[in-house]
């Protein structure tokens, strides 16, 4: 990594001319807008998109309803409740982000996010009531000090938004394409967005790869959970538009600060992939955390005991489970009652069940796993990247609203208000007459040929991991990155990730210069036998999952210091002289990284125009 000192970096991204290797698309559509992921922040942007005559696509790895979203248990923060307002919901955001939120952004969230939800049940989303009334019921979770978590089905919320904006997408006759995995950004010769390359997989209108052009690009890929050995991420949240949006040339912020959910359901050392989690709103409902001999050890350490904002709650288990020689703490729940447990948690419950364990009459062990990435692809209040024409909403942005911890439920109300906002911004800009007629003058929605648009630079295929690499690179990342790091465990992790990816150079053989890429830098001993993989699925995504690791230990090494969810065993304290202030980080054209330091917490201007 190339690291640089404070100041305020580049200005807008003029693309590093890498791209995925791939296939050439051999079919087209084109669009006004496209929205890749079909979470609350994707559907929402393209509902209102369409609501506005914006042609919109949508792009999704899966189905539509396969996303992050499905798996939210807890709820939407907002402030709907008597006595509550968006100033309290503020201050609680800025304490649980530890001095590196945005304070603009937080305003406008937790300003505009009652209004929002409002719309939302407008789209049909429904939301469980106080007994006798029409209110809206109102929980706690932690860091929270109101009720002022909306829930539904118990704990099924994102299930029930999921399912609300799915079906508004299909009355709306948006245009879908499930089962596509996104590659790359094009672009024009200035350098603006043009649309995204992608492969689709299984049957349908399309198959295998090709591009949507379109003058507007909407992230909304979710999370990068699988980096790491357990997460509560489903399996298809490999970090794709993170890395897209390197390899575009944007800037990428706070990806240090990855969430572990202090309660997911431990299910031994061994134990890899999606986990179930167990919501905070368990404890926001009396739940206490105790240890094998039934002390609550949150109490005393926290005005709010269990429900302190996770990263201290995720510091708490790991500290009592080192001091204990054990790998797990217990949530206990057996004084909920089994009518309880049915009704509020049915979902937590049959999880556990299936499991062996039984919530109503035992505690449940649980332990901490990768839930949240914080930061992301850098955006502004309109959700605008560095990069023209690219905009990003929901887990795979850095909008500032999170700061060094989210607070608990504020992620789907996040996806929601700036999913709006980036609408309103694409609405308020006149759309090319290319992305209504296409280039060729073709019906925009018509199958043609795909020519690639004229390119600002030349496009290097990137070196791709074989699929295996995959479980090795989680690994690393959860023996030296996890909820507990240091220099040595970094340096460490930061060498092996280096090492996969001289692999992966070496494999791919020699580029147009007759020499493999990276060799001269790297050297390739010992890598001269390995054979490149042929690009596919899991190829891509094993690359994706590379790339942002790499982004993730580079920013951790530099950040000397604990904050929020970033914790340093060698460095505890909080250095607010020193860090707090954010990295901006972005690929070269040599595949290097290079990290920017802000001068203070706030951060420039995208620079879009």
């Amino acid at each position: 990594m190339t690291a640089t000192g404070t100041g305020t970096g580049p200005g807008p991204a003029a693309g590093t001319g890498i791209r995925l290797a791939a296939p050439a698309p051999g079919w087209s559509i084109a669009a006004d807008v496209v929205v890749v992921g079909s979470g609350v922040a994707g559907l929402t942007a393209a509902l209102r998109c369409a609501a506005a005559g914006r042609r919109t696509v949508v792009v999704t790895k899966a189905r539509l309803d396969d996303g992050s979203t499905r798996w939210a248990q807890g709820g939407i923060a907002a402030a709907l409740g008597d006595g509550d307002t968006p100033e309290q919901h503020l201050a609680d955001t800025l304490v649980a982000g530890a001095g590196l939120c945005d304070e603009t952004a937080v305003r406008t969230l937790v300003t505009e996010g009652p209004d929002a939800v409002h719309r939302l049940i407008g789209t049909g989303a429904r939301f469980d009531t106080a007994p006798g009334s029409d209110e809206i019921a109102l929980t706690r979770e932690g860091g929270h000090h109101r009720r002022r978590i909306a829930h539904a089905g118990g704990d099924a919320t994102g299930a029930e938004i999921s399912r609300a904006l799915v079906e508004a997408v299909r009355a709306a006759g948006l245009r879908t394409i499930e089962n596509a995995l996104v590659l790359d950004l094009l672009t024009d010769a200035e350098g603006r967005t043009a649309g995204v390359t992608l492969h689709v997989m299984g049957e349908g209108q399309h198959d295998g790869v090709g591009a949507v052009h379109a003058p507007a690009v909407v992230l909304a890929t979710g999370g990068m959970g699988q980096v790491f050995s357990a997460t509560t991420n489903p399996a298809v949240s490999t970090g794709d538009g993170v890395a897209l949006a390197l390899r575009a040339g944007a800037e990428v912020s706070d990806l240090e600060f990855v969430q572990f959910h202090p309660t997911v359901l431990y299910l031994g050392p061994q134990a890899e992939g999606q986990q179930p989690l167990i919501s905070e709103a368990v404890r926001g409902e009396g739940a206490h955390l105790v240890d094998a001999d039934g002390t609550r050890f949150m109490v005393g350490r926290h005005e709010l005991a269990e429900l302190a904002p996770r990263d201290i709650v995720a510091k708490e288990i790991m500290r009592r489970a080192h001091e204990q020689g054990v790998e797990h703490m217990y949530l206990d729940g057996r004084h909920f009652g089994a009518q309880m447990w049915e009704t509020r948690f049915p979902t937590i419950l049959a999880a556990c069940r299936s499991h062996g364990i039984d919530p109503v009459t035992e505690p449940v062990p649980v332990a901490p796993a990768a839930h949240y990435a914080s930061g992301g692809v850098r955006t502004d209040l309109r959700g605008r990247t560095t990069v023209p024409g690219l905009y990003a909403c929901g887990e795979v942005a850095c909008t500032g609203v999170h700061g060094a911890n989210r607070l608990a439920s504020n992620s789907l109300l996040e996806g929601l208000v700036f999913a709006e906002r980036i609408a309103a911004d694409i609405a308020a800009t006149p759309a090319p007459q290319a992305a209504t007629n296409g280039a060729d003058g073709a019906p925009a929605d018509g199958a043609r040929p795909a020519p690639e648009p004229a390119l600002s630079a030349p496009r290097t295929a990137l070196p791709l991991l074989a699929p295996e690499t995959r479980t090795a690179v989680q690994r690393i990342m959860t023996a030296g990155a996890g909820v507990l790091r240091n220099a040595e465990s970094l340096a460490r992790a930061a060498a092996e990730l280096d090492r996969l990816h001289r692999e992966a150079t070496v494999a791919a053989g020699p580029t147009d210069g007759g020499e493999p890429a990276g060799a001269a830098a790297t050297g390739s001993a010992g890598f001269a036998d390995r054979k490149a993989p042929e690009p596919g699925v899991e190829a891509w995504e094993a690359t994706n999952l590379l790339c942002v690791a790499r982004v993730l230990v580079a920013a951790a090494q530099r950040r000397a210091e604990t904050r929020g969810c970033h914790w340093r065993e060698d460095h505890p304290d909080r250095d607010d002289v020193s860090w707090r202030r954010h990295f901006r980080i972005t690929l070269d054209a040599d595949r290097a990284l290079t990290l920017h330091t802000t001068e203070t917490a706030e951060f420039p201007p995208t620079a879009t125009p």
